[in-house]
């Protein structure tokens, strides 16, 4: 679909070094050019974001002796989307003696990503993963141990051992908490200036380099232009452009669009994790979804009555007419399949009019084995306050009855292109956390996520962020400086131009209806017929946007309509790139369904041969058309395969 976007020249990331794989962190840590502890006070880095990846490389960059600049649009640092994690964290401790490893994390995670994924990020994440367990502990995270005091383990889907450690269902809360108070120690010494309820609405670019952000106080309305000599954005994933997903309202995609726009590259922006746990929709009322714990897979069975349109309540369903579908088709892995897999086929089930439930969208995940096998009270130890929370939601006590779940939006594997160094295309720019795209592929393993977030910011960033500033201090930029002024007055008339339109539609409606185009035809299954009629729906309704939305108030006081009101002009763009991305990607892949590529029984069709890179889209202005750039993936240890869980 060439009318689409514009082939350009092919990238490559040039920081990752050559050689045995099981040493090339090392080697880089030890190329990377220093920073002597003197002239680490003289530099100053920004900081956007403080979850997980950002609460982390905030703390340790000001341990380190550099002064960081922190921004966050929520109350608080603690605030960030982060602490809704449940399940747990990977690490190839291999405490359970079950056969595990580095390098078993690493194919796991490769293999699981359906080959999408750079060898070389992926083993790093997979040997950082053991420091990342110790610094927390050494922190005071409270995870779960056994008998013995060692620290317990559980598995998740995509794997045969159990590497995931966890603080009941509240893992993401507790590292958050240990970051955060990381974070305070420094705030409290001076080295870190923490921003909260600030929002970063620009990048500032001088001379190539990143050196800066305009960014809005969310209560007074305030705009001001922030400078640095480094800018790292932690700014978290965009799930939110479908409107309902598992993330938090405020979830979304501006500052690193805004950094797109000025010139970082964006990759693989159609890569989206659909999460097979999630509470079922219960009508137009909602504004969001929750999540349920890929861990309750560990004991919960997944099924659907074998016969369609069977309303029977749960229990009056016996066995012989029950279909664990999970346990049949995929033997091998059962209700641990990865998530894209386990997403897929509850979509099949209940398109064949066997789902449960309102609207019959939804499937079971049963604990009644579970219960009889360990005991309510084992269960309740492991699972209590996700049993609470599902109970408080839907009104159904899951120790009763099973519980309905249903795939929907959760993480985003697409993002900034960054390399090795998780330096974007923008010298000076880093992009860490779910904000970059570099190592989960086409479709994340559960647990993962908080350790990349944790690994970027404790480990991997203050080595390379360290090489880059290693050619500071850089001169210091006036707030009169012509591009500073450029970037502030765009800020400016992009608040002004949203004010002005005085229409008669909310920014709530014109963001449901994009998240339907979106979820409908970029969402678990997507055609070539579909993805183009996508693409002129949202240009149609962008268009809209700028000619009927309303929103009141003004911009010099706490408005929350202004905010959205900016998010969703940013997810219109992104969700036309999205759009175009997945038209290109003629091949099924992760969670990724393109219809016309299946095998005969049904499964994904990967097609390695041609589509074996990583799209990393160049912006081409208001009114052009996006600019492909390919990397090429290597595989040297994990070799492409059909990937079968059977």
């Amino acid at each position: 679909m060439p009318e689409f976007w514009n082939d350009g020249d092919p990238i490559a990331d040039t920081a990752a070094p050559d050689g045995p794989i099981e040493t090339r962190w090392e080697r880089r840590k030890f190329s990377a050019k220093l920073v002597n502890p003197a002239n680490r006070r003289k530099l100053t880095v920004i900081v956007v974001g403080t979850g997980l990846a950002g609460g982390s490389a905030a703390a340790t960059l000001a341990e380190a002796g550099y002064h960081v600049k922190s921004y966050c649009y929520q109350d608080s640092p603690r605030r960030a989307h982060s602490i809704a994690a449940q399940g747990g964290i990977n690490a190839a401790k291999n405490y359970r003696n079950d056969g595990d490893s580095i390098y078993r994390l690493f194919y796991d995670t490769v293999k699981g990503g359906d080959f999408r994924a750079r060898e070389s990020n992926v083993y790093r994440l997979a040997t950082v993963s053991v420091n990342i367990i110790d610094q927390c502990v050494a922190q005071g995270v409270p995870f779960a141990r056994e008998y013995g005091g060692l620290l317990d383990n559980r598995s998740f889907g995509g794997t045969q051992v159990s590497r995931t450690f966890y603080a009941r269902g509240q893992t993401g809360q507790q590292l958050l908490l240990g970051a955060y108070q990381a974070m305070e120690r420094q705030i409290g010494l001076g080295n870190i200036e923490m921003n909260a309820r600030h929002e970063m609405l620009e990048l500032i670019v001088v001379d190539g380099k990143a050196r800066g952000i305009v960014v809005r106080d969310m209560v007074t309305g305030e705009i001001t232009t922030e400078m640095a000599d480094a800018v790292v954005l932690a700014s978290g994933g965009y799930g939110n452009v479908f409107f309902l997903s598992t993330n938090a309202k405020g979830c979304n995609v501006t500052a690193s669009w805004r950094a797109h726009r000025k010139g970082a590259l964006f990759g693989n922006p159609c890569y989206t994790q659909i999460h097979p746990t999630c509470i079922p929709e219960s009508g137009t009322h909602q504004s969001k979804l929750t999540l349920m714990s890929e861990s309750l897979r560990n004991d919960g069975r997944v099924w659907v009555p074998k016969a369609r349109e069977d309303k029977r309540a749960p229990g009056d369903i016996p066995e012989a007419e029950r279909d664990y579908y999970l346990e049949r088709i995929y033997p091998s892995f059962g209700n641990l399949v990865p998530r894209d897999i386990a997403s897929r086929a509850a979509k099949n089930v209940c398109d064949e009019g066997r789902g449960v439930g309102p609207g019959g969208l939804g499937v079971y995940l049963d604990f009644a084995d579970a219960i009889g096998r360990l005991g309510k009270t084992a269960v309740e130890a492991k699972y209590g306050n996700l049993f609470e929370m599902y109970q408080r939601i839907t009104g159904e006590d899951p120790y009763e009855t099973p519980m309905r779940i249903y795939p929907a939006v959760h993480y985003t594997m697409g993002g900034l292109w960054v390399d090795y160094d998780l330096q974007s295309t923008i010298p000076g720019l880093f992009v860490v956390g779910e904000a970059n795209f570099s190592d989960h592929g086409a479709n994340r393993l559960g647990a993962s996520a908080l350790m990349q977030g944790l690994g970027d910011g404790y480990f991997v960033l203050p080595t390379t962020l360290g090489n880059y500033l290693a050619a500071g201090p850089f001169a210091p930029i006036p707030q009169d400086h012509e591009e500073v002024q450029k970037a502030r007055k765009t800020v400016e008339e992009r608040i002004s131009t949203l004010l002005k339109v005085d229409g008669d539609r909310t920014v709530d409606s014109f963001h449901r209806e994009l998240g339907h185009i979106m979820w409908e035809y970029c969402g678990m299954e997507r055609t070539e017929e579909g993805l183009t009629k996508a693409i002129g729906l949202i240009r149609s309704l962008k268009e809209e946007f700028w000619q009927r939305v309303k929103v009141p108030g003004t911009g010099e006081q706490l408005n929350q309509n202004l905010e959205k009101a900016g998010r969703v002009a940013d997810f219109f763009e992104l969700a036309e790139l999205m759009c175009i991305d997945a038209l290109h990607r003629r091949e099924s892949c992760g969670g990724h369904f393109r219809a016309e590529s299946q095998t005969p029984d049904g499964e994904a069709l990967r097609h390695d041969d041609e589509f074996s890179y990583v799209a990393a889209w160049e912006y081409a202005g208001d009114s052009g058309k996006p600019t492909l750039h390919k990397e090429q993936l290597e595989f040297e240890y994990v070799h492409p395969s059909t990937r079968s869980y059977k």
